[in-house]
């Protein structure tokens, strides 16, 4: 179906896969996402995602791949894919934990994307309307002003 886009690992690498997924989930591309999609994702849409380069030597890569795996990998059911990952199961124990990870998702990709502050702040700003946005996005700039420049 041209409406039900999903992705096929024929590499097979589950660092890939952790890596597509930690994009994936943020809110910088998700933000893309809805500039042109309202109701269903065709597969030409998903397919001109803009996932940034996977470059593994990169310290922001690494940790969109370290905290995704980490999220992903919730119990047991996962050990495997999260030892190749290299990732403990089971290892975000709280809400407060999970929060902060993925706002740390955030700001690793949206520097992935070479956003500034003033960007990444209207990202926030126009995802969602009535959305309550500043106590993420005050978490996200605390972890994106952490990285240094962007570019």
């Amino acid at each position: 179906q041209d409406t039900a886009a999903y992705f096929f690992d024929v590499a097979r690498d589950p660092v890939a896969e952790a890596y597509v997924l930690g994009v994936l989930s943020s809110i910088p591309l998700d933000w893309y996402a809805r500039l042109f999609v309202e109701l269903h994702a065709d597969f030409h849409v998903v397919q001109a995602f803009p996932v940034p380069k996977l470059v593994k030597s990169d310290s922001r890569v690494k940790r969109v791949i370290n905290i995704a795996g980490r999220l992903a990998a919730r119990d047991v059911r996962f050990a495997h894919w999260a030892k190749a990952v290299g990732v403990p199961v089971g290892s975000v124990n709280s809400a407060s934990q999970q929060a902060d990870l993925e706002a740390e998702i955030d700001a690793n990709v949206a520097h992935l994307y070479g956003l500034n502050r003033e960007e990444l702040s209207h990202v926030f700003a126009t995802f969602h309307r009535g959305w309550l946005y500043h106590p993420r996005l005050d978490a996200v700039l605390m972890h994106f002003d952490a990285l240094g420049d962007p570019k």
